[in-house]
C-alpha cells in the first residue's frame, strides 16, 4: 500500500508568503534605485529542488512525501537555512524563507546567503523511527545541494537537533567519513555548539531589550504577549521575566493563556508543559485563542509561530506599542503599514530573530577548526553581534528618515548587492 502526503495550504493569507517576500524586496529596491537587472537577480531564488521520496512506516506500508530545498543567493557565500516539518508547507513559503535568510544574514554580517528546505509531514503523527527514516532519506535527496561549504541546514519548525544529527550522519556515510560542518544545531556531543538551543530566544529577549533603551522606557514591568512557546518563544519569555518583563500571555497550536494581573509564571509552565510540549490546561489564567493574544492590551507583542499571523483584517485591533517579530513574516505588508500609521514600533524578523543564525555562523566555525568554546562566550559573542545589528539598523532608519523594517531591509539589501556587482557576472 502506497499512501501520498498531499500539500499543505499556504499560512501567509492570500498573497503567499513569496508574494510578501518579494513586496518587502521591491519596495526597498526601489528606494535604493537598484537597477532592473540586479531587482531580477535578487527577485527569484537561485535554485529550487523539489523531491518525492517514499519512506516505509511502522505497519509496513509505504508512505510517499514532498519536500523541498530552495538557494536564494549565495553571493556572499555558502548558502544558510532551516529545514521545516510542517503539514502546511510549500514552496512558496520555502522560497519566501529562503529569501529572508539571504537579508537576515546580511543584516547580521555574516559570510553567508539565503536558503530553506522543508517537508510536507506532521511529525508529531510519526514514530521515532519513522521519522528518521524520513529524515535520511530526504537528506539522501537533497545531498547533491547541501556541504559545509555549500548549504549548511539547520532546524526549524518541527525539526530539532537530533533530527540534524541524524544529517548529518547521513551525510557523512555517504561520504565515508564524519563532516560535522553539513549542518548546525546538532548536539554538542557530535558537534553542536553550547548555547545553540536557546540562542534564537536570547537573541529576541536582547532585541527587546534594545528596543526599550531606544524608546526610552524600562523593559522593568513591560507586559508582553508572545504568540508561540516553542524553542523560540518559550526562552523569549523565560529571559525577557528573568529581565523583570511581566509575560501576561503566550499560546502554542492549540490556544493560549492570559494573566493580565499577576502575569504568568514561565518557570512553572515550562515544567507543566504536558506531551509533545503542550502548555498548562488554563489553571495559570484564562484561555484565549491565538487570535485572541495578538489584541490584546500589552506594551510588547513577540508573534513566535509562523508567518501571515497579522494581516490586514486584524491589524487594526493590535494594540501592543512595540512589536518583535521572533517568527518569520508574521506581519504581511498591509498589516505593516496598518501598524506603522497607527504608531507601532516594528523590529523586523531579518533583526529580531537572527540570534540562532548568529550562533549557527559560531557552530560551523568551531566545526571547521574542531575548536569549541564554552558557552558563556558564546552568549557573549552572539549578544555583541545583536546588539550591534540593532545599531546599525537604527543608525540607518536615523539618518534615512525609515522605519526599521525599510531600514534592515536596506543595510541586507545593499550588502547583497555589493558582494554580488563586486563578484560580477560569470561567464
Amino acid at each position: 500500500m502506497v499512501r501520498t502526503e498531499t500539500p499543505g495550504a499556504s499560512t501567509a493569507g492570500p498573497g503567499g508568503a513569496f508574494e510578501t517576500a518579494v513586496a518587502q524586496f521591491d519596495a526597498v529596491a526601489a528606494r535604493l534605485n537598484i537597477d532592473h537587472g540586479m531587482r531580477e537577480i535578487l527577485r527569484a531564488p537561485n535554485r529550487e529542488l523539489t523531491v518525492h521520496f517514499p519512506v516505509k512506516m511502522d505497519d509496513g506500508a509505504t508512505r510517499t512525501f514532498t519536500g523541498y530545498r530552495v538557494h536564494h543567493n549565495s553571493a556572499r557565500g555558502p548558502v544558510k537555512g532551516g529545514i521545516r516539518y510542517h503539514p502546511g508547507v510549500t514552496l512558496d513559503e520555502v522560497k519566501a524563507l529562503a529569501m529572508w535568510m539571504t537579508w537576515k544574514t546580511a543584516v547580521a554580517n555574516l559570510p553567508y546567503g539565503g536558503a530553506k528546505g522543508g517537508v510536507i509531514c506532521d511529525p508529531k503523527t510519526l514514530s521515532d523511527g519513522e521519522l528518521e527514516r524520513l529524515t535520511r532519506r530526504y537528506t539522501t535527496e537533497i545531498s547533491i545541494l547541501i556541504g559545509p561549504e555549500e548549504d549548511i541546514p539547520a532546524p526549524d519548525i518541527g525539526t530539532d537537533a537530533r533530527v540534524m544529527a541524524w544529517m548529518m550522519d547521513t551525510y557523512s556515510m555517504h561520504r565515508g567519513y564524519t563532516v560535522r560542518g553539513v549542518v548546525t544545531g546538532k548536539p554538542p556531543s557530535v558537534g553542536g555548539s553550547l548555547g545553540r538551543y536557546e540562542a534564537t530566544g536570547r537573541g529576541v529577549a536582547v532585541v527587546v531589550g534594545e528596543a526599550f533603551k531606544r524608546l526610552g522606557r524600562p523593559l522593568e514591568g513591560a507586559t508582553v504577549a508572545i504568540q508561540g512557546f516553542g524553542n523560540v518563544g518559550s526562552v523569549a519569555a523565560r529571559l525577557l521575566s528573568r529581565e523583570g518583563a511581566k509575560v501576561v500571555a503566550v499560546s502554542d497550536s492549540r490556544g493560549g493563556i492570559y494573566n493580565p494581573k499577576q502575569g504568568l509564571d514561565i518557570e512553572a509552565l515550562l515544567s507543566a508543559r504536558g506531551p509533545r510540549g503542550r502548555i498548562s490546561d488554563g489553571r495559570a489564567g484564562d484561555v484565549i485563542t491565538n487570535a485572541e493574544l495578538l489584541e490584546l492590551p500589552v506594551d510588547v507583542l513577540v508573534p513566535a509561530a509562523i508567518e501571515g499571523q497579522v494581516t490586514a483584517e486584524n491589524a487594526d485591533r493590535v494594540r501592543a506599542k512595540t512589536v518583535v517579530e521572533a517568527a518569520n513574516g508574521p506581519l504581511t505588508p498591509e498589516a505593516d503599514r496598518i501598524l506603522q500609521d497607527n504608531g507601532v514600533f516594528i523590529v523586523p524578523d531579518i533583526l529580531a530573530n537572527a540570534g540562532g543564525v548568529v550562533v549557527s555562523y559560531f557552530e560551523w566555525v568551531q566545526d571547521l577548526q574542531s575548536f569549541f568554546w564554552e558557552e558563556d562566550e558564546v552568549n557573549r559573542r552572539m549578544e555583541r553581534l545583536m546588539v550591534k545589528g540593532f545599531a546599525d539598523v537604527a543608525a540607518l532608519a536615523d539618518r534615512s528618515g525609515v522605519s526599521f523594517r525599510e531600514a534592515a531591509y536596506m543595510l541586507a539589501i545593499t550588502r547583497v548587492v555589493e558582494a554580488v556587482t563586486i563578484r560580477g557576472i560569470y561567464p
